[in-house]
């Protein structure tokens, strides 16, 4: 019966790209922020550059956590994040980027029918906040925020999850959380844009969607059978950590959408972040007693990455600094004081990307200057005297928490419903390259 259905399904796929010409658009008439383009081939080289380096770094997540694993699992971890490439961008043509960028649906979503197979999203045209590249490549460089973010969850349950269990997750996951979260945030009609919210490259979009997602797969999985196993290679953890280090520039200075200040401002901001971050927890593990690690380190530049993320192109290179040193803090005391015996969150991706995400997001209510960025606007952050900002983070940050977590719980069930999620015990002892894909390092 699978077989039947995911033949039916790439037929259809087929089918429908071969003759999607007849929903192409290409006329003078333009959607609801959809511009003239007034190219700038300065802007279109570095957002071009931008669009692969985001993409790079779901392969070094692949590295990462890939790393962190045992020895059996290795592949099949590293296998997840490279088949969220494959199967993210499919969907994110197909009707994802409609979802998130159509025209707007109450400010929760977007209708996706303008935009079907790229429908209209066309090389002569832009997104009306990014003027100066075309639409298409806006287009691309978002796929890429889309792609890193269910790849991002699975740490949670690494080493026990079916991979075809996963694959619908992940498009479910795509469809009914990602999607409204995407539009309500960068959608000029997005509800939460429209109160104000600042989130420059997605801290509530990818990190905290992904981090109580997460959250809510361990402790619906359950724990695994053994616990705590050896990292199988800690040469991946680097490697993973330098490739993720690298790739944020284009997560983070991509975010400008041009190749201007701004950008090199949130380049500054986000390297500044990572390294603050991996002092902070080296120097916080060395306080406690604990030997300084390649893996600690690693981990806190990454947590760094994640939280300056929301406020890399809103805040000062002094207070990057800060934001990565308390990040980096309050999430290696969430990892020491987590309940692992109860919830087994294997790589503590809660504690890394969605606490990291949270603290990002207040920050960002705390030092958002006007200075950096003209579009904060009056409402600056909290350390120049105004709590408006600050509410309005914290608003967000709890109606997304909400929401991420109890729609991806349910997520979570009604896959459960559809193909068992969890692996026998039997194979998860054997392990998931054997097991799930006939591999083996």
């Amino acid at each position: 019966m699978r077989k039947i259905i995911l033949s039916v399904i790439l037929i259809t796929i087929l089918v429908l790209s071969i003759f999607s010409i007849h929903l192409l658009n290409e006329s003078s008439k333009l959607g609801a922020h959809v511009v003239e383009l007034k190219l700038d081939t300065g802007d279109t080289a570095w957002m071009i550059v931008a669009t692969a380096l985001v993409l790079l770094m779901t392969p070094g997540l692949g590295f990462f956590y890939g790393g962190m694993v045992g020895k059996k699992n290795v592949i099949s971890t590293m296998l997840q994040s490279y088949m969220a490439m494959v199967i993210v961008t499919i969907l994110w043509v197909v009707i994802g980027f409609g979802l998130c960028f159509g025209p707007s649906i109450g400010g929760f979503i977007g209708d996706p029918t303008s935009n079907l197979f790229f429908s209209g999203v066309s090389a002569n045209t832009a997104w009306e906040l990014a003027p100066t590249i075309p639409f298409i490549l806006f287009a691309l460089f978002q796929a890429k925020f889309a792609i890193i973010t269910p790849a991002l969850i699975t740490g949670a349950f690494a080493e026990r999850v079916r991979f075809w269990a996963y694959l619908l997750f992940m498009v479910l996951f795509i469809l009914f959380v990602y999607a409204p979260l995407c539009h309500m945030t960068w959608h000029p009609d997005g509800l939460f844009f429209g109160w104000g919210v600042l989130d420059f490259a997605g801290g509530t979009v990818v990190h905290m969607s992904a981090g109580w997602a997460a959250l809510a797969g361990a402790m619906f999985l359950g724990k695994r059978k053994v616990q705590k196993t050896n990292p199988a290679r800690i040469t991946y953890v680097l490697l993973g950590t330098g490739l993720l280090w690298f790739g944020w520039f284009g997560f983070n200075a991509g975010s400008a959408v041009g190749a201007g200040s701004l950008a090199a401002q949130a380049l500054g901001t986000t390297t500044v972040a990572a390294a603050a971050a991996a002092m902070g927890w080296v120097f916080l593990d060395k306080i406690m007693g604990h030997k300084l690690s390649a893996m600690g380190a690693s981990i806190g530049a990454v947590v760094g990455l994640v939280a300056i993320t929301p406020a890399a192109g809103f805040v000062s290179i002094p207070h990057a600094m800060a934001i990565g040193i308390i990040a980096s803090i309050v999430s290696n005391l969430v990892v020491s004081k987590f309940p692992k015996g109860k919830i087994d969150d294997a790589l503590d991706v809660f504690a890394c990307h969605g606490v990291g995400g949270m603290v990002g997001m207040l920050l960002t209510g705390v030092f958002a200057s006007k200075a950096i960025n003209p579009i904060v606007g009056d409402n600056q952050g909290l350390i120049f005297g105004d709590p408006t900002l600050f509410l309005i983070q914290l608003k967000a940050l709890v109606l997304v928490s909400i929401f991420a977590f109890s729609v991806s719980y349910f997520l979570f069930f009604i896959v459960n419903k559809i193909t068992p999620l969890r692996v026998t015990e039997e194979r998860e002892e054997l392990g998931l390259d054997i097991s799930q894909h006939g591999e083996f390092l």
